[in-house]
């Protein structure tokens, strides 16, 4: 199934099959399912709601399933009250998260379509250059508003379209097939040292993009999930960095590795490698500058801490994680250009999703950098912070305008 296709049975709202083998329940329906009952609820008035839901059969299945939400409601009801709450808030429902942050983004490509269609007559070349104009507005990127304009030239259902809710469908489902084929054996995972050693993320970025407020936040998902975390504070030159990546630490309950004000990058680096590694720490994220001092050559710099990382650890860094404001739109592609070709990037952070009005970046990235969007930002709280997930991308920013 298509990822257009799969946007489509999310927009007809089609339920998936029932089972009958209780163990092919997922993760998040028992997550919901268990969220829905209170602590309170016996466990005779839990048997007919998980029954009709995931379609047991019969009473010892039904049981089962009454004694494990039971045990759940208990663990819920055993943490402290803001620990609940920060498990209710991480659980939130994907959908819903992605539905709530591209909001913004979702309103943008509305109001840009729906201007375009407004002067809708036929299928010409005005019509053609005026989709292209909407497509890099909507900050798709010029090569893909092309990409996109010349294959539509060729579509049938373009050509026989008369309704503008038919062009329109036409017009997204061919930038969601686009979007989808530029992603084939696209590397998502984030990648761990074997063994376990010590994992190094490096991460890279121009100042202001969210760096160091990225790091925080990935630093505390990783220790809520057992892992043992320490941040290196490598950017010594902006004032007031290695001071805010050690308040994350201390809200995140993490140890920092810092330097003296404007230190030689690379030395931090150093000190913050050899203790991960001496003291057997799961994690190392580093944080670098944006911008050097005294005509450095970032790049140059960038490499040097590299050097230093596989000195030590060998097959380190096993992410190198580039930080991109969305709201910054092509300005933000020109720095992903930039950072690849002299720094190895291995995938995406996307910040700052839901102050954006556009939303193609997504696109653009894909198309013309092909580089994965691992992680992506609708808010300033660490659950804000969400593995990207294309399906959902898709669905959020356009189920308000396929009919």
């Amino acid at each position: 199934m298509g990822l257009f296709d799969i946007f489509r049975k999310k927009k007809n709202n089609v339920e998936p099959e029932s089972t009958t083998n209780s163990e092919s329940l997922s993760e998040s329906q028992f997550e919901t399912l268990s969220q829905s009952n209170s602590e309170t609820t016996t466990s005779s008035a839990l048997t007919q709601p998980v029954m009709e839901q995931v379609g047991l059969v019969d009473e010892r299945e039904a049981d089962e399933w009454s004694k494990a939400l039971d045990k759940k409601s208990e663990a819920i009801h055993d943490l402290p009250e803001s620990e609940s709450e920060s498990e209710d808030e991480i659980e939130r429902n994907e959908q819903q998260v992605y539905d709530e942050g591209l909001k913004k983004s979702r309103t943008g490509f509305a109001e840009r379509f729906n201007r375009f269609l407004a002067n809708f007559r036929t299928v010409d070349e005005d019509f053609f250059e005026d989709l292209e104009e909407t497509l890099v507005g909507a900050d798709v990127g010029f090569d893909m508003a092309i990409k996109i304009s010349d294959e539509l030239r060729e579509e049938v259902k373009l050509a026989n379209a008369k309704r503008k809710e038919d062009v329109r469908d036409v017009i997204i489902k061919k930038m969601v097939d686009l979007y989808e084929a530029d992603g084939v054996n696209e590397d998502t995972q984030m990648h761990f040292a074997p063994n376990g050693s010590t994992t190094v993320i490096l991460f890279v970025g121009v100042n202001g993009v969210g760096k160091t407020t990225t790091i925080g936040k990935l630093a505390s998902k990783y220790q809520q999930a057992g892992k043992s975390v320490l941040l290196a504070a490598a950017d010594t030159f902006r004032a007031g960095a290695t001071k805010q990546l050690q308040e994350w630490g201390e809200r995140a309950n993490v140890p920092v590795v810092a330097g003296k004000e404007k230190a030689d990058p690379a030395s931090v680096v150093f000190e913050a490698v050899a203790k991960a590694r001496d003291e057997h720490y799961d994690i190392l994220f580093v944080d670098t500058a944006g911008r050097l001092q005294n005509n450095v050559n970032l790049m140059q710099e960038l490499e040097k801490m590299k050097r230093i990382i596989q000195r030590e650890i060998p097959d380190a860094p096993h992410e190198v994680l580039l930080v991109l404001d969305a709201t910054t739109g092509q300005n933000a592609l020109q720095q992903a250009k930039l950072f690849k070709d002299s720094s190895d990037v291995t995938g995406i952070v996307l910040t700052k999703m839901d102050g954006t009005a556009k939303g193609g970046i997504v696109f653009a990235i894909r198309n013309e950098m092909h580089l994965p969007v691992k992680w992506i930002g609708f808010g300033e709280k660490a659950s804000d912070l969400r593995e990207f997930k294309p399906e959902e991308f898709v669905y959020g920013l356009f189920k308000e305008l396929v009919s």
